[in-house]
């Protein structure tokens, strides 16, 4: 069958925010069975549980933020596609300020804490939220145009296009298709990171964005070049690392998937309304699960079989 998964011992971190540039401690615990992924801020008094779930999340200028009583944690979209790309279900998220830590601008550091330490299947079966219909938001009009879509699949399957207008973007592949029934997560989409722009650094600091943003942590660009000495870990990278938010985003919905998702220049915001117009068409979903792998969908299957097991 397929179960659900948590971790087998606490692990923890340090880092800082790439907006807010403060330092943080991460600590990644164990969680019982229908747990679900809970973020703890452990620096206030009384403590702040936010279960991860799609209606929570309150900001979403160039990340996903989760809030509940004027409590918030930023910068959740790499920590969860961690957790979706290793089947991560039930987890407690402590930090001790606003923000997950960056780290190198990527989901690998969080996938290296997961491994590290050790992940293990639970007794209860895995849920997941199968998409029965086509549901789709869009916004603006014209070259401005944004959308996103999640249609009937028998798996999971993201189609991204981005378009930037910028040299070192356009001069890679701008749209990139990923399918777990044929690629791992921790090889082919964990390791891209985030990218941003030096002429915007300024705009983003005075709205109290990117402060903690460097050459360390993501791929920064110029007028026209990628600055980083290292260059590009995929050919794709850029469009890949929307791909890897995008994962971390649709996680929020607090289950898996069975879908194919398909967005056009999308970002946390529509990502975010996909998800909020999806459950509020109750026949526009199910919830199943598989008591046997057999019943389960291939994608899955080659996961569990392939990739799971190494974790």
């Amino acid at each position: 069958m397929l179960k659900q998964r948590t971790i087998k011992e606490l692990v923890r971190t340090t880092g800082v925010g790439l907006h807010s540039g403060r330092k943080v401690e991460l600590t990644l615990r164990p969680a019982a069975p229908d747990t679900g992924i809970i973020f703890r801020r452990v620096d206030v008094d009384p403590i702040v549980e936010i279960p991860s779930s799609a209606d929570v999340v309150g900001d979403t200028r160039m990340a996903s933020v989760v809030m509940k009583d004027g409590v918030r944690v930023s910068t959740v979209e790499h920590v969860m596609s961690a957790c979706a790309g290793l089947g991560i279900d039930n987890l407690y998220i402590d930090v001790t300020a606003e923000e997950i830590p960056i780290m190198d601008g990527s989901a690998s550091s969080f996938v290296f804490l997961l491994q590290q330490a050790g992940v293990e299947d639970q007794p209860a079966l895995r849920k997941f939220i199968r998409v029965l219909k086509d549901v789709e938001v869009r916004q603006g009009t014209g070259n401005s145009e944004k959308w996103a879509r999640l249609s009937p699949h028998d798996g999971y399957k993201l189609d991204f296009f981005i378009e930037f207008n910028h040299p070192a973007v356009d001069g890679t592949m701008q749209r990139a298709t990923v399918d777990f029934g044929d690629i791992t997560y921790v090889r082919d989409v964990a390791r891209a990171r985030t990218f941003g722009f030096m002429q915007d650094v300024e705009s983003l600091r005075g709205m109290g964005l990117a402060r903690g943003g460097s050459l360390e942590n993501a791929i920064v660009m110029d007028e026209y070049r990628i600055l980083n000495a290292d260059g590009l870990r995929y050919e794709d990278e850029f469009v890949r690392h929307k791909i890897l938010d995008a994962i971390g985003d649709l996680y929020l919905v607090g289950h898996p998937l069975l879908a194919s998702y398909t967005a056009h220049k999308s970002g946390h915001a529509l990502n975010n309304d996909l998800l909020r117009a999806l459950l509020a068409q109750p026949d526009a979903y199910e919830i199943v699960t598989f008591d046997s792998l057999k019943a389960a969908p291939v994608s899955y299957v080659e996961q569990v079989t392939r990739e799971w097991a190494l974790s």
